[in-house]
């Protein structure tokens, strides 16, 4: 087995870690205090191509894997996870429907924006019914002549304010439950189609979270994904994608904490000595930096067999579930670590610890990641 990333992947990596340096971590704590959108540095985000990462050089992408993509958002991450989500939602979740269900005429018109970081894209699936079960969504598509006419709201939709690219998830025959759901691909300025309540939430501040309101709104049926009824498969084959990026992001947060960690114990004396020679905080160290690599491996695998064409959905589910929770116990010593000071707003770790928590729930919590993974390994056994 070689568990070396490739040459070209390295100097990804390593320039990802620069740029995070230099242009992301220095604007972190602000972006987290204000909650203001990180305009400029998704600008920079785009101008390294980033958005095009994974989207076929075709449609104006670098065609490059899922594995590529992980080493991108675990660095970013590191550095600002409100702002490495604006990149992980847009092109490991939301337009990974276009790229594997869409039509000709639909990549060419909406993949090469959202490549050159022209147009983001947000993924509307969650309702205040339907969160863990897509199969209670109230959201509704009535055929009419030419098309569809959509009508619902969507719940803690990422980017939903920002977004150009709207993918959408409503039911076209609300009796067969999830074989009635179709889902639509559809610009943003679509008429009847507008932005409400805004959540104020725990952690990822600078991460807009939005309800989106669909009253009447006409969509052709050229911007139809797939086949009417295919919409929950279509779902799911994209959060596939997306929480193995969650188990980089994931990485990438443990990494901060523990980094954070690590130099606050070498510096911090107490009974004349620094901290970090006190054996209750080595093991804590050791746990964490442990279960760091247990985390990225796990991502890796997933995301590699992923690019391979081999099933994966297990070893997402896997990367997943184990990489959050690893963030959650890693971010909760790291506060530990640095004691009072920990719980101020003076440290950074308190900003990890907040976001942390998010990589438990959202785009499947970890609760449904161990039914995804129990179903596979009963069916395999």
């Amino acid at each position: 087995m070689d568990f070396d990333l490739t040459e070209e992947q390295k100097m990804l990596q390593a320039m990802l870690h620069d740029f995070a340096e230099k242009e992301i971590a220095p604007v972190a704590d602000r972006i987290d205090r204000t909650e203001e959108f990180p305009a400029d540095e998704i600008r920079k985000i785009a101008d390294l191509g980033l958005f095009g990462l994974t989207v076929p050089q075709k449609y104006g992408g670098s065609g490059r894997g899922l594995v590529d993509l992980c080493i991108a958002v675990e660095e970013l991450a590191r550095a600002s996870a409100a702002i490495d989500n604006y990149l992980r939602i847009s092109l490991s979740l939301a337009i990974v429907p276009v790229m594997e269900y869409g039509t000709e005429a639909q990549k060419k018109k909406y993949l090469p924006p959202h490549a050159g970081g022209e147009k983001l894209a947000c993924y509307a699936l969650t309702e205040a019914g339907a969160g863990s079960d897509p199969a209670d969504m109230e959201a509704t598509a009535t055929r009419r002549k030419g098309g569809y006419v959509i009508n619902g709201n969507k719940l803690f939709t990422s980017i939903g304010d920002k977004a150009e690219i709207v993918v959408v998830f409503a039911t076209t025959d609300k009796s067969l439950r999830h074989r009635g759901i179709t889902a639509f691909v559809m610009d943003k300025d679509t008429p009847g189609l507008s932005v409400g309540k805004h959540e104020d939430k725990m952690g990822m501040h600078g991460l807009s979270s939005t309800e989106l309101i669909f009253q009447d709104c006409f969509v052709p049926e050229e911007n139809r994904l797939g086949e009417e009824g295919q919409g929950l498969r279509i779902a799911l084959d994209a959060l596939d994608v997306s929480r193995v990026t969650i188990g980089a992001e994931a990485t990438g947060i443990s990494r901060a904490a523990y980094e954070a960690a690590l130099s606050y114990a070498k510096e911090r004396q107490q009974f004349g000595q620094p901290i970090a020679n006190f054996q209750a905080i080595q093991w804590m160290l050791s746990d964490m930096a442990t279960q760091i690599d247990a985390a990225r491996l796990l991502t890796l695998r997933a995301a590699y067999l992923h690019d391979q064409g081999r099933p994966f959905i297990k070893e997402a589910a896997m990367a997943k579930v184990f990489a959050s929770e690893v963030s959650n116990f890693v971010t909760d010593k790291a506060l530990q670590i640095h004691g009072g000071y920990g719980y101020t707003r003076d440290y950074p770790v308190e900003r990890y610890f907040r976001d942390a928590k998010i990589t438990e729930i959202y785009e499947g919590t970890s609760e449904i990641m161990r039914m995804t993974i129990a179903r596979s390994i009963i069916r395999e056994g």
